[in-house]
């Protein structure tokens, strides 16, 4: 037994091996990888945050056999969906408007009920979000990057 263990070791310590360089690449966009994973990780995301433990506690009281609670559900996901990606064209939108071929200094962006005005200063872009349906602002102040 001592001898084959013996045997089995000098095999391996005889062998050579061969290693190639590993290389991240990240899934991510925001992290520098490829730009068409965006949309699917938007959907995973807007999937994943919407289904919660109250949402468990909901479908397991009325049993999960109602066939119009499953429908509902399914619907109200799509719409999420379908809203995330109308905002998500809408700040493609302003931040074109910012930082695009053309910017702009000011500017006001209206979508369905909701009005964007931007202002851009030396040292800030100032947003303002009206949401004309309850009436709520949204400020935002971000600081702007000023390279010499």
């Amino acid at each position: 037994m001592r001898k084959a263990i013996t045997a089995v070791g000098m095999l391996l310590a005889a062998s050579t091996a061969h290693a190639s360089e590993l290389v991240y690449t990240p899934v991510n966009p925001t992290f520098g990888g490829s730009p068409y994973n965006s949309s699917h990780l938007l959907s995973i995301a807007s999937a994943q945050r919407s289904a919660t433990a109250s949402d468990a506690n909901t479908s397991s009281s009325s049993g999960g056999t109602d066939s119009g609670t499953t429908d509902n559900t399914a619907a109200d996901l799509f719409v999420s969906q379908l809203q995330s990606r109308l905002l998500s064209a809408l700040a493609s939108q302003v931040t074109e408007a910012i930082f695009g071929d053309d910017p702009q200094e000011s500017g006001t962006i209206t979508f369905g009920d909701t009005e964007i005005t931007f202002n851009q200063t030396t040292d800030s872009i100032s947003l303002v979000i009206t949401d004309f349906t309850d009436g709520t602002v949204t400020n935002i102040e971000v600081p702007q990057l000023v390279t010499n």
